[in-house]
């Protein structure tokens, strides 16, 4: 039976093994952090590209500013030298940056609105990823912990089984031990009797028969030494 015990424990501890190693939570929760941390590149990545679309135009803007001011210095050179005509053709070319400035503003401004929007994406997710991260390992350590109790409990029962088994071993051994020793007293209750014949004593029937005339010839002459020492 204890036998068919262990077996039946190992049985289950290795079905229950196959179906708990279906699922790692363990790994699940590393993954969950990587696609998290994936995310959050995208999102610098994201605020990355803006800032970048965001400094071109800026640069693109200043460069626009500059033209228009270098047109505005040759229209007044026109305009002292009695050239109007010219002055006119500098001051349109002038207006033409000044709307295309107006334009490069506005899509400054919406990068900018995107840009931090990006920002503050990126600072939430940054924040709800650290938690995670801190409730993760927070649970990988108890998932550890009990798997690591659940070990030991799974042990201590195996010891458990194993020491019921040597209980009983020890049990029949002792039971086998104290049958001998019945068995034993009772041949030599036998023997004593005459029961039976014991083949390890010395000599045959004629030489134990010899022997007891022997002892008692000697019994006599010892009881009439006394006698005749007594006086009687």
């Amino acid at each position: 039976m204890g036998l068919l015990n262990r077996m039946g424990t190992v049985i289950t501890a290795k079905m229950n093994k196959l179906l708990e190693g279906v699922e790692d939570p363990r790994e699940t929760l590393d993954l969950s952090y990587e696609k998290q941390l994936d995310l959050l590149q995208n999102v610098k990545r994201g605020v990355a590209e803006v800032t970048t679309s965001k400094t071109r135009l800026q640069l693109q803007r200043t460069k626009l500013v500059q033209n228009g001011e270098k047109l505005e210095a040759q229209a007044r050179e026109a305009v002292k030298a009695n050239r109007d005509d010219l002055a006119k053709v500098a001051l349109e070319r002038k207006n033409a940056i000044a709307s295309q400035i107006t334009g490069l503003d506005q899509e400054i401004a919406s990068l900018e609105a995107e840009q931090e929007k990006l920002v503050n994406a990126e600072k939430r997710l940054s924040t709800k990823i650290e938690i995670f991260r801190t409730k993760k390992e927070t649970i990988k350590a108890q998932y550890s912990a009990a798997e690591a109790q659940v070990r030991i409990s799974e042990s201590i029962s195996g010891i458990s089984e194993e020491m019921a088994d040597v209980g009983m071993s020890i049990e029949r051994a002792e039971n086998k031990t104290e049958e001998m020793k019945a068995r034993s007293i009772a041949l030599d209750e036998l023997i004593d009797k005459g029961t039976l014949t014991d083949l390890t004593a010395q000599g045959d029937d004629l030489d134990r028969e010899l022997a007891k005339i022997s002892e008692k010839g000697n019994v006599e002459s010892e009881l009439a030494r006394i006698k005749s020492e007594e006086g009687i």
